[in-house]
C-alpha cells in the first residue's frame, strides 16, 4: 500500500481472461474485474479501490438479503444477485450468485455496496441526487418516486450539470467547504420521466423485471469535478413550485432520514462513527440550507419547478 492507493499486479492481471478496468468516481479510482461501463473510464495505474471475483465466505442467501458489519470487514449479499465483502475501505470481493448477468450484479454494487465503501472512508452518503448549477451544488431528497432523478434530468436538460444519481457522497473539497463529489454520468429514469425530459443520453434496457426504470447515460451534461453543495431540497408534491426554510431542528432530521446507511437498520452506526455521522449531517445541514420544494404535479410543469430551484439558488450565499 502506498499514499496513492493500491499498486497494480501488473502480472496477474495479465494472466486473467480478461483485463481489469479501471475507472473514476466519487474522486475515487477504481481497478475492477466487473466492467462496469457506466463509470467514467481511467488509464491503468495506482488505484484507490479494488474490486475482484473472489468467495466471500458466505454466499448470497437463498431468499432476502443479509448483512453483516464488523470492525474490518463488511458483508451485504441479496439473493438475486450476489455476496458482497469490503475488506478494510480499498477492497470488494464479489460472489456472483447463480445465472446473475453482470448489469444486474453491479446494481448492488453500484448502489449500496458503494454506499457502505463510502462511508467506511469517512464521506456522509445520501439517498439523493444532485447537480450543478454552475458553481452551486443543489441536492434532492425524497421519498421514493418524489422525483428526485427527474429533477436532476431536467435541470440538465436545460444546460445544468448533473452530480450523481441514487448514492450521494460528500466531502470536504480544496475551498474547505462541504462539497458534492461526483459520481458518473447516468440517471435512472422511469419511462414518463424520460418522455417528458429530452436529455442527450445513450439508454440502456430496463434495469430488471421489478425496476419500471432504464439507464440513461449522458453524452455531456455531467461534472467531472466536485462543487460546493449550496442547498438541500426535500421533495414533496404541491400546487405550485415553491421553497421553504425549514429549521436546523427539521433540516437535521431530514437529512439522518435520507443517509443511505440507515438502510442498513443501523447495524453499521455504532459508537464513534454514529458520532461522526451525526456531526456530518448538522454541518452540511447548517452550511448548505435545507428547503422544502414543492413540485407542482404533473410532469408537464417542470419548466416551474427549474425556475423555482434557479431562482433560489441565485440567492445562496456564495
Amino acid at each position: 500500500m502506498s499514499r496513492s492507493g493500491l499498486k497494480l499486479d501488473t502480472h496477474a492481471s495479465a494472466t486473467r481472461d480478461a483485463p481489469d478496468c479501471f475507472y473514476r468516481a466519487y474522486g475515487l479510482a477504481i481497478r475492477s474485474e466487473l466492467a462496469l461501463p457506466e463509470l467514467v473510464g481511467l488509464e491503468p495505474g495506482f488505484v484507490d479501490v479494488a474490486i475482484r471475483f473472489a468467495p466471500t465466505g458466505r454466499p448470497a442467501p437463498a431468499r432476502g438479503s443479509a448483512f453483516e458489519f464488523g470492525p474490518d470487514t463488511q458483508y451485504l449479499a441479496w439473493s438475486g444477485a450476489g455476496a458482497f465483502r469490503i475488506r478494510g475501505t480499498s477492497e470488494i470481493d464479489i460472489e456472483r450468485a447463480a445465472g446473475v448477468d453482470d448489469r444486474v450484479l453491479a446494481l448492488p454494487l453500484l448502489g449500496p455496496v458503494m454506499a457502505m465503501l463510502l462511508h467506511l472512508r469517512g464521506k456522509l452518503v445520501l439517498h439523493a441526487s444532485a447537480a450543478a448549477l454552475g458553481d452551486r451544488g443543489a441536492i434532492f431528497l425524497g421519498d421514493k418516486r418524489a422525483g428526485k432523478s427527474t429533477t436532476a434530468a431536467a435541470l440538465v436538460a436545460v444546460g445544468h450539470r448533473l452530480l450523481t444519481d441514487d448514492v450521494l457522497a460528500v466531502d470536504a473539497i480544496p475551498t474547505g467547504e462541504l462539497g458534492i463529489l461526483p459520481a458518473y454520468p447516468q440517471l435512472k429514469l422511469a419511462t414518463d420521466s424520460a418522455r417528458a425530459v429530452t436529455i442527450d443520453a445513450m439508454v440502456g434496457p430496463q434495469l430488471h423485471h421489478a425496476i419500471d426504470k432504464r439507464q440513461h447515460r449522458l453524452t455531456d451534461g455531467f461534472s467531472h469535478a466536485a462543487v460546493a453543495a449550496r442547498r438541500i431540497y426535500v421533495l414533496e408534491r404541491g400546487d405550485e413550485a415553491k421553497v421553504t426554510p425549514l429549521p436546523l431542528q427539521t433540516a437535521l432530521l431530514a437529512l439522518l432520514r435520507f443517509s443511505y446507511v440507515t438502510r442498513f437498520e443501523g447495524a453499521s452506526l455504532v459508537g464513534a462513527t454514529a458520532a461522526r455521522h451525526l456531526r456530518l449531517c448538522a454541518e452540511l445541514a447548517e452550511s448548505a440550507g435545507v428547503r422544502r420544494l414543492t413540485a407542482p404535479a404533473g410532469l408537464d410543469r417542470l419548466d416551474e419547478l427549474v425556475r423555482c430551484i434557479e431562482r433560489d439558488l441565485a440567492e445562496a450565499e456564495p
